[in-house]
């Protein structure tokens, strides 16, 4: 399954069980991405995954979909989501509302600044992650259709194309030629 923005990992449900297995004897804790929007085709599938994933006692699953989010907490209650920066999350009410609805810990969009996380923090009792450095995206977390569009592959299904880094120039329609 691949319903991660993370499309080339290749672990199977049998590598993830035997990682659970041996990081849990060094008390390490492991996390999986599920952290793409699930298309209704898709849900009982991702359901299916997720109830192994649970089963096999991965500690958290960091989740985009806020619908699958849902039905999960009410399935499971004791399961732990955290809620990806694919979300966008990047307010308080936000924030407040990922944990009225049972998340643990938010990935805060990496949009904001230091003065709005630390408002964040300072004003919820969930577990706060932030990104420092990674793929600099031009585009809001998680909300990107440019590579989707030029190519056909779905940026927010890992298989960015990378489009914002391409080099551009504008051409003025009704002066031939002449560019900025």
């Amino acid at each position: 399954l691949h319903y991660t923005a993370r499309k080339e990992s290749d672990n199977s449900l049998e590598d993830i069980e035997k990682i659970v297995k041996y990081a849990h004897l060094f008390n390490v804790k492991v996390y999986v991405t599920v952290n793409t929007l699930i298309k209704e085709n898709e849900f009982d599938e991702v359901v299916e995954f997720i109830e192994e994933l649970y089963l096999n006692n991965v500690d958290a699953i960091i989740i985009q979909d806020i619908g699958l989010a849902t039905y999960l907490l009410n399935v499971y209650p004791d399961i732990v989501l955290h809620a990806s920066t694919q979300m966008n999350i990047h307010s308080l009410e936000q924030a407040k509302f990922l944990k009225s609805l049972g998340f643990k810990r938010i990935v805060l969009s990496r949009e904001l600044s230091l003065n709005e996380i630390e408002d964040i923090y300072k004003n919820t009792d969930l577990e706060i992650e932030c990104f420092v450095h990674g793929a600099m995206c031009v585009s809001f977390s998680g909300r990107c259709l440019l590579s989707n569009y030029l190519s056909s592959r779905d940026s927010n299904r890992g298989a960015c194309i990378q489009a914002c880094r391409f080099e551009y120039s504008i051409t003025e329609k009704t002066r031939k030629g002449e560019s900025f």
